[in-house]
This record gives C-alpha cells, structure tokens and sequence, in this order.
C-alpha cells in the first residue's frame, strides 16, 4: 500500500505520535494507502513554523508581485500534474477521474486568479479633517491561517481559501479531511516544487481530538477557513472564542431547482440530473429539492427517467462511467435509511431506491416523487444520486417552499420568462442562484451561503481583502512640535 506523510514547515514528515489511518478504495472496499496522522505537538509545529514564517524575510519581504509569480508556478504545476492527482483522489474518494483530473486541471485557474491580485491590494490616501496630518490605510496580512477543507472537493475548496490567502501574504496550514486526504498530502509535494519558503504552507490531516480541535483554537491562529458540515462549524464557532480568530463558514445545503411550466424540459432536466448525480450527488450544492410546476410534473418525470436509463454506474477510472462509488459505506446506510422513510410517508420511488449489489459503495441514482414539504429526502443532506421532487401550483408557493429550509446555499429557476427568472432569484435565500444552468463555478464569481449554509464568501476579488487588516496611519507633517494635550482649542 502506498503511505502519505504530513507536510510541515517545508518537510514531509510522520505524526509525533506515530499514529497512521488506512483509507479505502470506495469503488472496491479494499484498503490502498495509509496516511500519518497529526496530533497537537504536529499542530503546534505547524502552527509555529507558520507563524516565524510570517516575519521570515523570504516570506514577508518578497514584494506582492513576486508573491503571485509563485501562484503562478504553483498553477503551473497543477495543470502538469492534474492528471496524476485526479487518479489518486479517485482512488481515494470515488469520485470519477473524468470529475478529479478536469476540476483540478481548472483549479490551476483559480490560483492565477488570485496571483494577478496580489499586487492588486491597495490602501487609500484619506481627506482627513485635521491639518498637517497626512493619514493613509494599508492592507497587511491578516496572519496564520487555518484551512479546513471536505474530502468531496477538496482540490476545489483548498485553492478558494489557499490562494487569496497566500495572495495576501498570510501562512496556511490546511488541514485536510482524515477522509480520503491522500490528494491533499500529495498535492503538499507542488508546495515545495513551487518554491515557497518553508512554514508558509503546511498540510496535516487527523481525527478532530488530535488535530481539528487544537488547530482551531490555537492562539497564534488569526483566521479560520472552513467548509464542512453544520454540526462540525458549530464546533468551530466555539473553539474561536479561544483565540478570536475572524472565520468564515462555507456550509452544506439543500438546494432547491424551481421549474416553470414555460421552461424548456430537455434543459431543466439536464440541470435536475446534473445537480443530483453529477459527482454522485456529493456535492454540497446539490439540488436535491426539485419543485416543478404541476402541469409539467409527469412529462418532466418521464424526461428524466428517460435520460437516466443510459447513465453507466460503474469504475471511476473508466472513462464510460457516468456515476461512481459514493466516498464511504455510511453514506449508502443513510440513504437507505432516509428513503424508507420517505416511503413512509407517502413517497413515490420511480427509478433506482437500492444500493447496488457489487463491491463498494455503489448506490443506484433515484428518483423520488415526494407526498409534501416534510418529505425526509427534501430535509436531510444525503450525500448521494438521490433526486427528490416536489409539485407547486403558483410562483409564490413555489419561493415559499424553496424558502422552506435551514439552508440557503444554491438555488437554480428554469423558465423562459426574464422577468420572472429575476423577479424569483432575487427572492430566493440563497448565496448564489443560477438561471437554466446548474453548477457552475468560476474564480470570478463569489461562492458562498446563507442562514446555516454558513457565511463569508469564496472565490471572487474581495475574497482577498478577507485575508487581509486593515492598518491607519498618521503622519504629522507640521514642523511645529506636537501640540499640549491639556491646552484645547
């Protein structure tokens, strides 16, 4: 079996402890690599090394512009080795190598994005009220900052906080999931080919008690990065309160996709099928809550069940397969739980509804008709191909129940009606809401949620500045000395 190292302060290195975890290949059940694991003498080493970084010469005195020409080269090597670390995070994870190999290589994107930001953080000159006194802001780093990334997207979610951070001049130590982390450990090896200075960058990985926990309420942590789900951030909202650090929270979801009798079928099926069992459902944008206008409904039905018949579940590794292997054995448990009773009460499965017979964690993609809003599919985050749909009869029950939830992560309208795709976006509680499309990411556009899908936001130019303080400064420029600060005038 192949084993993975944690990467600190510029070495790959094993836990002080000497601990390791096995993770399995989901498409086979078998064991394929161990990983070492951190514990908290690892998270203070890391922590540490990230913070002498900061105030490292060849971290903190290269100017912002040779700091993006090392994104750059990072980039670079991404999009050379996307290939490589899309066949190990397949391995790792299940997800199709078609899925990994592409995203990564797109992922390199991201990080140019933020390399021709670097030098881009500006301060201001202020007209102050005061005479003789010039005052001016600047934008320094915001300091060490703690990355804690999912296993689903990972390459994804690491370069949307990883890149404006280092664009801005902070130190990282990302922690990846203990769920097939391998990529990320691997991915540790282009930190130090790209050539930033040691500390600047580290990856661990480990259990919540030995690494999670420690990491997040760290003292010397300035800034919390975190994707994950509620539970997990509500543990992390606590453990800031012991070092204050500024986080931002980018959640699970529930998303729901409205569609309009006036929308065109062949597309709102596609995006149904793409925000279900596109990456097997494990997808924290998933439109698991499709609400379609009841006079559709059946021929919408037939449509989808019609395109789903020629999906391939099979290899992850084989170019053919269209769905894989969910990431673990649990996933498949929940799901099974989760639509019996659905079926309880009173739901309708018209395809799929059963793991498949095979090893690994296969799960057929499902389509479900659901009695009302309470469905248990509609509220629980299954993490897999697993479609639920519901009828509505108006525009304004059709946003009521896209409303009807905790989360406000995504959303998506197909209709033909501009002024009805504008007027519904803008009251739809969601972070981002896509219009007969689905899924869609760019480094451009900023990422991120609402209500318990968390807040911050991803991605997008001011993602930088949230990686950043802001500092004022005065200058006296009179050549009078300092006025007595008993004397006013």
């Amino acid at each position: 079996m192949q084993h993975f190292q944690l990467f600190i302060d510029g070495a790959f290195c094993e836990g002080a402890t000497g601990q390791t975890m096995t993770t399995q290949n989901p498409a086979t059940g078998q064991d394929w690599a161990t990983f070492a694991c951190a514990s908290a003498q690892d998270v203070d080493r890391a922590v540490g090394a990230a913070k002498r970084a900061l105030e490292d010469p060849a971290w903190r005195g290269l100017s912002q512009t040779a700091r993006g020409k090392l994104l750059y080269k990072l980039a670079d090597l991404i999009e050379v080795n996307a290939e490589h670390l899309g066949r190990i995070e397949t391995t790792d994870s299940g997800k199709l190598l078609a899925e990994t190999a592409t995203q990564t290589r797109y992922v390199g994107d991201y990080y140019r994005y933020y390399a021709g930001l670097a030098d881009k953080i500006e301060g201001a000159v202020l007209p102050i009220d005061k005479p003789d006194m010039h005052v001016f802001t600047r934008r320094e780093p915001i300091g060490v900052v703690a990355a804690v990334v999912p296993w689903n997207a990972q390459m994804f979610l690491t370069a949307t906080k990883l890149g404006p951070a280092l664009a801005a001049g902070c130190t990282v130590v990302l922690k990846a999931s203990e769920v097939a982390p391998a990529p990320m450990l691997e991915f540790a090896r282009l930190i130090a080919e790209a050539g930033f200075p040691a500390g600047v960058v580290s990856v661990i990985t480990g259990d919540a008690e030995g690494c999670a926990i420690p990491l997040t309420r760290h003292p010397d942590v300035d800034r919390i990065a975190f994707t994950g789900g509620p539970e997990t951030a509500r543990h992390v909202i606590r453990n800031s309160a012991e070092n204050f650090a500024v986080t931002s929270l980018e959640l699970g979801g529930k998303s729901p996709i409205i569609v309009f009798e006036d929308a065109d079928l062949d597309g709102a099926a596609n995006g149904l099928i793409a925000g279900n069992f596109g990456a097997s459902g494990q997808s924290c944008v998933a439109g698991s809550r499709g609400l379609i206008h009841r006079p559709i409904l059946k021929a919408l039905i037939e449509r989808i069940a019609e395109k789903a018949a020629g999906i391939v579940v099979g290899d992850p590794l084989d170019g053919a397969t269209h769905i894989g292997p969910l990431c673990t054995k649990a996933q498949v448990v929940k799901i099974g739980d989760t639509l019996a009773k659905a079926q309880s009460q009173g739901a309708t499965i018209h395809f799929g509804g059963a793991p498949l017979v095979r090893d690994g964690n296969y799960m057929a993609p499902t389509l479900v008709e659901c009695a009302g809003p309470d469905t248990e599919t509609l509220k629980v985050e299954m993490f897999g191909p697993v479609m639920s749909l519901l009828p509505f009869d108006t525009e304004e029950e059709a946003i009521a129940l896209a409303n009807h939830s905790d989360f406000g992560l995504g959303s998506g309208v197909f209709t033909r009606d501009l002024a009805r795709a504008h007027r519904v976006s803008g009251r739809l509680r969601s972070g981002i809401c896509w219009v007969n499309t689905y899924r869609a990411i760019s480094p451009i556009a900023p990422f991120g949620g609402f209500n318990q899908s968390g807040y911050g936001r991803e991605a997008g130019a001011e993602a930088v500045l949230d990686y950043t303080r802001t500092k004022t400064v005065w200058i006296n420029t009179s050549e009078q000395p300092m006025a007595n600060p008993f004397v006013m005038r």
